[in-house]
């Protein structure tokens, strides 16, 4: 059985206009005096108009649930005790003052003196999976492995498609925005651990990342635990939608590694292709084409979704998790991905509609 833990980041703001609100610290000291909350597990973001909680390691998905819920409604209290509320969503849909001021760390002040813009516009909102992994070898198996497949994560999980009181025409615009550093995107292949290590510390060398906390691929290597982080999921709406990319992100790295185990043939995926496919998913999410992982064509974003699925179904029946899943997934093609939910409740509500989902 493979642990998990998740992390999210929500966005704090005003619960009448919907503008990002810089209360982040409040909103920690508030939070310091909840016994719902453990030491530790809701922080500080770069952006003092955010704050990211996290799990604790998790064995069985119920109980990563039972901990968001948690997790979610003691930050929300804590933030309505200072005037404000969490989002969880993508990308700030809408926008105030800028510069937004940046958490008093250096490597914060740093990051806003060498690139003001990028920083300004990170009011981006991602749900972090981490997937324990035996030892660092495998952790680059997995990775090698699940990276074609990230793009359709990508699709399903988009929950981001307004910024600055716009449609922005993408579904999942925290992709693209990421897309602007200079490590982001899906990993590349790695020829083993020792591989991994050389080209990350030649980017850290030759002054392209400050530090590894700058790898801003869709999955990485954990530097603090015995994990692969999977980073490519917007921040869900619901703790049900975070339960689902949850089961199936652990599911498609165990089948990863037993892949490895058996030694099946890496996937053969050209550069290009993976990456117009990340594009083609956080614009089209799953309302068009998306380009199948297996043969490189583009189809239905159904059937290539039915791919994924097939893939992670050897790590669903490991973990147990197949049942739940069915469920969770049948309730997720119902409700719609969280991009298509914002946009009926803005053509449906305007800005108000939008701002009662957010707040819901």
């Amino acid at each position: 059985m493979l642990t998990f833990g998740v992390e999210e980041e929500y966005l704090l703001i005003d619960p009448v206009s919907g503008v990002p609100v810089p209360r982040a610290a409040e909103v920690l000291a508030a939070a310091d005096l909840l016994s719902a909350l453990r030491p530790e597990e809701a922080q500080h973001e770069l952006l003092q108009v955010q704050v990211e909680v996290a799990t604790p390691v998790c064995e069985h998905l119920a109980e990563g649930a039972a901990h968001l819920e948690r997790l979610r409604g003691a930050v929300d209290e804590a933030a309505r005790s200072v005037g404000c509320r969490i989002a969880a969503v993508g990308a700030a849909p809408f926008t105030g003052l800028t510069p937004v001021p940046v958490t008093d760390r250096a490597r914060y002040r740093s990051a806003r003196a060498e690139a003001p813009q990028l920083v300004d516009d990170l009011m981006l909102n991602g749900m972090h999976v981490h997937v324990g992994v035996p030892d660092r070898e495998q952790g680059v198996a997995a990775l090698n492995r699940i990276r074609p497949w990230l793009p359709v994560l990508v699709a399903m999980t988009v929950n981001s498609p307004f910024w600055g009181g716009r449609e922005t025409g993408f579904a999942g615009w925290r992709t693209i925005h990421f897309d602007r550093w200079p490590a982001s995107g899906q990993p590349p292949v790695f020829a083993d651990a020792a591989d991994y290590e050389r080209r990350v510390t030649a980017l850290e060398e030759a002054g392209l990342i400050r530090d590894r906390a700058g790898l801003y691929w869709h999955a990485r290597l954990s530097e603090r635990y015995p994990t692969i982080e999977v980073r490519a999921a917007d921040v869900q709406l619901t703790v049900e939608e975070a339960e689902l990319f949850a089961a199936l992100t652990r599911a498609a790295v165990a089948s990863a590694l037993a892949e490895e185990r058996r030694g099946a043939p890496l996937p053969r995926v050209q550069e290009e292709m993976l990456r117009a496919a990340t594009w083609q998913a956080a614009h089209n999410g799953l309302g068009g084409d998306l380009v199948s992982p297996v043969d490189g064509r583009a189809r239905p974003a159904d059937a290539v979704v039915e791919e994924f699925l097939a893939y992670a179904a050897p790590g669903l029946a490991d973990t147990g998790d197949g049942a739940r899943v069915e469920v969770l997934l049948k309730d997720h093609r119902a409700a719609g991905t969280g991009a298509q939910r914002q946009r009926r409740a803005w053509q449906e509500g305007g800005r108000a509609g939008l701002l009662g989902l957010l707040l819901a």
